[in-house]
C-alpha cells in the first residue's frame, strides 16, 4: 500500500535528513522520484513550490508529496480526501523523528557541550552540511529547471547567475528575487 511505503521513504528522511531541507533533497529525490511515485520534472515543481512557500523546504515537499503520490500512484487513490490523508501522513512522519532527535540530542548536547567529543561531532558535520546543500544545487541544475533548447539553458544561466550576485553581493530580499524571476520567466519563455 502506497501509504505505508510513504511512511517508510519519509521515516528515513526524518531520522537520516541532516542539514535542512535543501540538505534533504537527494533523499528526498531518491526516495520519492525512484519508486515513481512523482516525475522528475513533479519533482522539480515540488521544489520550487516548497521554496516559495513558508515553511521549512522538507516539511513542505512532504506535505505536496504525500498530497499528489497518491494519486500518482493508483487512479482509485486520486480523490483529494487520499491526497490530504497522504499529506498529513508524510507531514507527520517527516517531523517526528526530527522532534523526538531533537528533543533528546539538546539534552545530551547542553550536558555535554564542553566535550571534545561533541565539538569534534560538530566539526565533522559542517562540510558535510555544505556538500549535501551543494548536491541539492547540482540535483537542481537539469533540464527541467534550466530547459532543454539552447535558448532555454542561455537565459537560465543567465538568470541563475543574476538571482546569485542579486542575494549574494547585492543583498537584496529573496522574496523580491523570486518576483523579479516570475516576470522574467514571463517575459523570456
Amino acid at each position: 500500500m502506497i501509504y505505508l511505503r510513504l511512511i517508510w521513504a519519509y521515516l528515513k528522511i526524518g531520522l537520516f535528513g541532516f542539514g535542512g531541507g535543501y540538505a534533504m533533497l537527494a533523499l528526498i529525490e531518491r526516495e520519492i522520484v525512484g519508486p515513481g511515485w512523482v516525475t522528475k520534472q513533479m519533482f522539480t515543481d515540488i521544489v520550487a513550490i516548497s521554496q516559495m512557500t513558508p515553511g521549512p523546504i522538507g516539511i513542505n515537499s512532504a506535505t505536496y508529496i504525500g498530497y499528489v503520490a497518491p494519486g500518482e500512484y493508483s487512479t482509485e487513490l486520486s480523490s483529494p480526501l487520499f491526497g490530504i490523508l497522504g499529506s498529513v501522513i508524510c507531514t507527520l512522519v517527516v517531523i517526528i523523528p526530527s522532534f523526538l532527535l531533537v528533543a533528546y540530542t539538546s539534552h545530551l548536547i547542553h550536558r555535554h557541550r564542553d566535550s571534545d567529543v561533541v565539538e569534534g561531532i560538530f566539526t565533522g558535520l559542517r562540510p558535510v552540511v555544505v556538500g549535501l546543500i551543494a548536491s541539492a544545487a547540482l540535483l537542481l541544475m537539469n533540464g527541467a529547471n534550466f530547459g532543454t533548447e539552447t535558448y532555454q539553458l542561455i537565459w537560465s544561466i543567465i538568470l541563475c547567475i543574476a538571482a546569485f550576485i542579486m542575494v549574494y553581493w547585492l543583498k537584496w530580499h529573496p522574496i523580491l528575487i523570486i518576483c523579479l524571476a516570475g516576470v522574467a520567466g514571463w517575459i523570456i519563455y
